[in-house]
């Protein structure tokens, strides 16, 4: 699924001796995120040694709170390297549905068993009715509409849709399926602003407008990226819903996903790395069987973000869409 050196470029360059996941982008600090990423990627690459790292450092590093939930931020820099405790939902789905899959492939009840333990938890602290809608908070603490006047403030590139199934299966009390329709119908809805896209932070409230959350940059950027990968690696290809990002994406920028401002419409950005590219491609396969673009084929390693969104695109196409190849 994984080409085995696509997966020792990517090993190589960001993953070090101890397992930690460097997010060379973001002045080399660890975050749940980044190792829930690696341990979906080592699984998807068959590399049982790698995931087993990985899951190592994350388990005696980040997952130190007393809820079940892991830690965001680890900063080689800090001492101690923890600076923020919060934590990030999406950070722990990518590892609850990385350890699931894994356990099950492999045969390791001791990953199932705390795919399980972290899927209750996320069920427990992270799933809730806010605003009138069943809701995946950013973190634990910082986003309700107790701690918020524009609360619940939402980011739908957390709903990560291809692991609720999965996680429903180990915390069968949690409304997954239902988490998933709000999150459908949360981007369905957010097409704010006149290039109707969504924002990457969102203001949700109860009877109110959706509109930028107060206090965030009003874009669709850098973490808004993830909602189109993340619907067709779950197979959900509502064309209503993805042909904004067609037009915005393939139409307009000539394949290149751009960060773009809310109120305005203009484009701030236009991402030219493969990995972001990887992105446009991807939806134009999806969409009309178009052809990866010969220099999107090759995994070249550029900083960990992109590179890691690359590879979670090739990985879908060479599953789901192999004649695109």
């Amino acid at each position: 699924m994984i080409a085995p050196d696509a997966w020792t470029a990517y090993l190589a360059r960001f993953v070090d001796a101890s397992g930690r996941v460097v997010d060379d982008g973001n002045g080399g600090i660890s975050h749940s995120e980044g190792q829930g990423y690696g341990m979906l990627l080592a699984y998807l690459a068959g590399d049982r040694a790698a995931f087993e790292r990985i899951w190592t450092f994350t388990r005696t590093e980040l997952l130190i709170r007393d809820d079940g939930l892991a830690a965001w931020r680890w900063d080689p820099k800090a001492n101690p390297h923890i600076t923020d405790i919060n934590a990030a939902s999406d950070g722990d789905i990518l590892i609850a549905y990385a350890l699931a899959r894994a356990g099950r492939a492999w045969n390791e009840p001791g990953y199932l068993s705390g795919a399980t333990r972290i899927a209750k938890a996320i069920g427990k602290q992270a799933v809730k009715r806010e605003g009138g809608r069943l809701v995946l908070m950013p973190g634990v603490t910082g986003f309700s509409t107790r701690e918020r006047k524009d609360g619940p403030v939402l980011n739908l590139s957390y709903w990560i849709f291809e692991a609720f199934p999965v996680l429903a299966q180990l915390a069968p009390e949690v409304d997954w399926a239902g988490l998933s329709k709000s999150g459908q119908a949360l981007i369905a809805a957010a097409r704010l602003g006149p290039a109707k896209l969504p924002p990457d932070w969102l203001s949700a409230p109860a009877g109110g407008a959706l509109v930028p959350a107060q206090g965030f940059e009003p874009v669709f950027g850098y973490n808004s990226l993830r909602i189109v990968l993340y619907l067709l690696r779950a197979d959900i290809k509502d064309a209503g819903t993805l042909e904004v990002f067609k037009r915005n994406w393939i139409v307009e920028n000539a394949g290149r996903p751009a960060i773009v401002n809310i109120p305005t419409g203009r484009v701030l950005t236009r991402l030219d790395e493969p990995g972001y590219r990887m992105l446009a491609a991807a939806l134009s396969c999806a969409l009309d069987g178009a052809a990866i673009p010969d220099d999107l084929r090759r995994f070249e390693p550029t900083l960990y973000y992109p590179s890691t969104l690359y590879l979670l695109g090739m990985s879908m196409v060479a599953e789901k869409y192999p004649r695109c190849l």
